[in-house]
Parts: structure tokens; C-alpha cells; sequence
């Protein structure tokens, strides 16, 4: 019994939060994700667009190429309450969001 109750704490300390970012017509959406403070997320990136993008952060460490109609996953944090702004490499005037961290 002891063995069972330490194994299924392991379970729940290796699950993580998991956050979807759509990317169509060069927009993330939603272009706001609120993501918890010092904690690790998956975040999977869709890209429904017919070219590549370049999930890329210079205020976090990200950087991740997603094909055209397919998706990506990658790893953020943990981090800090704050603001930090994500972009799309390849489409800049229009690919951009923020991580809302709190």
C-alpha cells in the first residue's frame, strides 16, 4: 500500500499544464495566454497556415520551427508573474502575442 500511495504522488508531480496556440493567417490566437507563475507549461503550437513559422521569444527562452499544417509542442518555464511578448519569426508584422504569467 505505502508503495502504492508514493508512486501515484509521482504521477501528479510529473503531469504538466498543457496551453494551445493557434496559428492562422499569420495571427496567434488567442494573442493573451495566461499561463501560471513558476511552473512549467506544455505549450503546443498549431499552425493551420499553408507556410512555416518560427515560434521564437527573446524575453523567454523559445525557439521553435512548426510546419505548415501541423504542430509543435515545446516547453516554457517556469517564469515569473509578468508580462512576456512571443512572435512568429517568419510573419512579424502580424504574428505576435504575450505570455500573461501570474
Amino acid at each position: 500500500m505505502l508503495l502504492s500511495i508514493a508512486t501515484s504522488g509521482l504521477a501528479v508531480a510529473a503531469e504538466s499544464q498543457d496551453y494551445t496556440l493557434v496559428l492562422q493567417d499569420h495571427r496567434y490566437q488567442p494573442t493573451e495566454l495566461h499561463i501560471p507563475a513558476d511552473t512549467r507549461v506544455k505549450l503546443e503550437v498549431i499552425n493551420k497556415d499553408p507556410s512555416p513559422e518560427e515560434f521564437e521569444s527573446n524575453d523567454f527562452p523559445a525557439e521553435k520551427i512548426v510546419m505548415p499544417k501541423s504542430s509543435a509542442t515545446l516547453f516554457v518555464g517556469p517564469l515569473k508573474a509578468g508580462r512576456y511578448h512571443f512572435f512568429g519569426d517568419f510573419h512579424q508584422p502580424t504574428a505576435q502575442g504575450t505570455l500573461i504569467v501570474e
